[in-house]
């Protein structure tokens, strides 16, 4: 089976390579777009499976290629760019955008997005197991970076999301702050340990007294674990 193809139109070439590196890492085929007017060939030419569509492009931008997009194809267009007013997002959305990403943006997210948007429109993305966890009154979806409180998506930012899905996948374990700059944000973080501390807090303002079944529990002295009870 050939490779879901991925057009990504960004007048930025920083942007554009390095979003080309993670998506072809996750088994998409990619092909990049510099200008608005660029970005309409192509597809035609290419006809890409879905399209990474900036806003403020040169010869056309992102609004016109998506009007011209749709009056030839239903592929699916997550918009990105730099604007994060409502009034753009529903303008895309109008347009036909399928989903709206705001830069700056985690790579991750751009990539579960992408993955989400195929599945919905029913073009086959490359099949990955699902990472999630669910307890009472909360779902944590690394899959889709998903994260519903009392089944209502709340707004998580990408490393929040992947705390709290490790703590939670592991639950009673304590583990030290040092141990999640290791295992969350990786070997070659060099921040301080607070940053953890600042990320728990973040979450415990979103689960704070959610279910009296479990709860993000600071262990003084050592660090923090997802406690479950019966």
């Amino acid at each position: 089976m050939s490779l879901e193809k991925i057009l990504i139109v960004d007048d930025d070439t920083n942007i554009c390579e390095l979003l080309r590196l993670y998506i072809e890492k996750e088994g998409f085929n990619v092909v990049i777009a510099n200008d608005g007017a660029t970005a309409v060939k192509m597809f035609r030419e290419q006809q890409p499976d879905l399209m990474l569509l900036d806003i403020m492009l040169p010869k056309l931008d992102g609004w016109q290629v998506c009007r011209e997009i749709r009056k030839i194809s239903d592929k699916p267009i997550i918009m990105l760019t730099a604007k994060g007013e409502t009034f753009d997002k529903v303008l895309g959305l109008e347009l036909g955008a399928d989903d709206y990403i705001v830069k700056p943006f985690d790579t991750k997210e751009v990539v579960a997005r992408i993955k989400a948007v195929l599945r919905r429109s029913g073009t086959t993305a490359p099949v990955a197991a699902v990472q999630e966890v669910q307890y009472d009154k909360l779902l944590i979806n690394l899959t889709n970076y998903e994260l519903r409180v009392n089944g209502i998506q709340v707004d998580t930012p990408p490393k929040e999301m992947e705390l709290i899905y490790h703590l939670a996948s592991n639950p009673n374990r304590v583990y030290t702050r040092d141990q999640l700059l290791d295992e969350v944000w990786g070997f070659d973080y060099y921040g301080d340990s607070r940053t953890v501390d600042v990320h728990v807090k973040r979450l415990r303002e979103k689960l704070e007294g959610v279910s009296d079944k479990w709860e993000l529990r600071t262990v003084w002295g050592v660090g923090y674990k997802f406690e479950t009870r019966d």
